[in-house]
């Protein structure tokens, strides 16, 4: 089920999903701005938690049928 956590980061999602394929080190750096030099842990964490769960909804669709989240919100 999508969570109000999804909803709230489905730019990053979408933005993960487009760098599929790019060094995690460099995506990590662009996508969450963590730096993966100082906080090597930290960024592979993020890295390995979210694309996951994007593919996941992209799989499903949830976006698409929920609807883009406005950006006022």
């Amino acid at each position: 089920m999508l969570t109000a956590y999804d909803e709230q980061h489905a730019i990053t999602y979408m933005r993960l999903l487009d760098a599929e394929g790019a060094d995690w080190r460099e995506v990590a750096r662009i996508v969450p701005h963590i730096d993966p030099d100082r906080e090597p842990d930290r960024a592979r964490q993020a890295f390995d938690s979210h694309l996951p769960r994007a593919k996941w909804i992209s799989r499903y669709g949830y976006l698409l049928r929920r609807g883009w989240p406005r950006a006022d919100v």
